[in-house]
């Protein structure tokens, strides 16, 4: 079987790490995705309906979705229905054996099943529990439902796209999701070495909204942190409406020409005749940014596409080509680092995009294919019954 096939071989820094899993949908499966793909074994146990993600997008069976069969790679798959006492008793035994559990219930919802923090700390007491929630529980909207689209617009996504674009919009990637689901792996990751040095598992409380905030008042939050504020709640260069890929004779680039350096490079081989005090500096061409950009897009249309990387490339300006999604998976540049991996799974060849971050002691990889409904659960039991069984043994041996 995968799962037992997915036992041998781990290799990364998370290598010997347990992760009970009962996250859905993106937030909390992006996090131990990547778990996994750094080395730590985690057991994905879902419902009897799954995980809805296996049926949001298409695959080659039913069931097994681009997006699910993405984020739950490389994890073991248990199917329990927590509302039966015999699939309570299996968890609270994979649990005893556990680094981390993570879910995505609403507080009073794991509550009711019996795995609170408590409950689960009196199984495992230095467990690292995460919780993935929309909002934190010390507010008032703690157990209020949170999805993308909404977190978005609580955020202010839709608010800051509304001001470049003259109408608000979500921007077209699930981020509030994958935003959050970072948070929650740096975060139990952050746990589990505290527990390294002290022996000690906590709590820990992840939330998209509080996640978010944070992720767009890096930049957006500018002067209104200051008391008085000194300027809006919003990045101005960010939002600028002349902001956006440059349109060329026959088609797109992306350029940024932007720090005095890039700046004087432009002009001394395009546009000499913008030498002048109005724009010699950057702090001076922030202030009036629109200006600078509706300059530029006036001088873009004058080549193609072609011509304009070629001549910023040769003066060392960052541009880039507009490219899809789909021409990722031909890169260039990602197929020469060996970006992604082929595995063949029970469904056929699954091309994955790989592991971004390198290790040169403990490479992470894409350690196997995503499990089918309860693919795992007659090997798992069988191994916690063996796991007993010689926790048993070894209670009688040394009376």
């Amino acid at each position: 079987m995968a799962g037992e096939a997915q036992m041998t071989g781990r290799s990364g820094p998370l290598a010997g790490i347990r992760v009970v899993d009962l996250t859905s949908v993106v937030f909390g499966p992006y996090a131990t995705q990547i778990m996994a793909d750094m080395g730590a074994e985690v057991f994905k146990v879902e419902p009897p309906a799954g995980d809805n993600t296996r049926w949001i997008t298409e695959g080659p069976v039913p069931g097994m979705g681009g997006i699910y069969v993405n984020v739950n790679r490389g994890k073991r798959g248990l199917m329990l229905d927590l509302r039966q006492d015999e699939d309570k008793a299996m968890l609270r035994q994979l649990i005893a054996t556990a680094d981390v559990f993570i879910h995505s219930m609403r507080g009073s919802a794991i509550k009711k099943l019996g795995f609170d923090y408590e409950s689960v700390r009196a199984i495992r007491p230095d467990i690292v529990y995460t919780n993935c929630y929309g909002y934190s529980r010390r507010g008032p909207e703690g157990d209020k439902p949170a999805y993308d689209d909404t977190i978005q617009a609580e955020c202010g996504i839709p608010y800051v796209q509304g001001l470049m674009n003259g109408e608000p919009g979500y921007v077209a990637t699930i981020m509030a999701d994958k935003v959050a689901g970072l948070h929650a792996l740096y975060a139990t990751m952050m746990a589990l070495f505290h527990r390294e040095r002290t022996g000690e598992g906590q709590e820990v409380e992840v939330t998209m909204f509080e996640a978010m905030s944070s992720f767009m008042l890096v930049e957006h939050a500018n002067g209104a942190m200051f008391s008085p504020p000194t300027t809006p709640a919003f990045y101005h260069r960010a939002v600028e409406r002349n902001r956006r890929p440059y349109k060329t004779k026959d088609g797109y680039v992306a350029a940024l020409v932007y720090n005095d350096k890039h700046w004087n490079a432009f002009i001394d081989a395009i546009k000499p005749e913008w030498a002048s005090d109005e724009f010699s500096t950057l702090a001076m061409r922030a202030r009036q940014i629109g200006r600078v950009y509706g300059l530029l897009g006036e001088t873009f249309l004058t080549r193609t596409t072609q011509e304009w990387l070629d001549t910023l490339q040769g003066l060392h300006i960052p541009c880039a080509p507009l490219r899809s999604t789909g021409e990722l998976f031909e890169n260039e540049h990602l197929n020469a680092i060996g970006f992604f991996e082929e595995l063949d799974t029970p469904q056929g060849p699954v091309r994955f995009p790989g592991v971004p971050a390198w290790f040169s002691a403990t490479p992470g990889r894409v350690h196997g294919p995503s499990p089918m409904l309860g693919e795992d659960n007659d090997a798992v039991r069988a191994e916690l019954a063996e796991n007993a069984e010689a926790i048993a043994a070894q209670a009688d041996a040394s009376k």
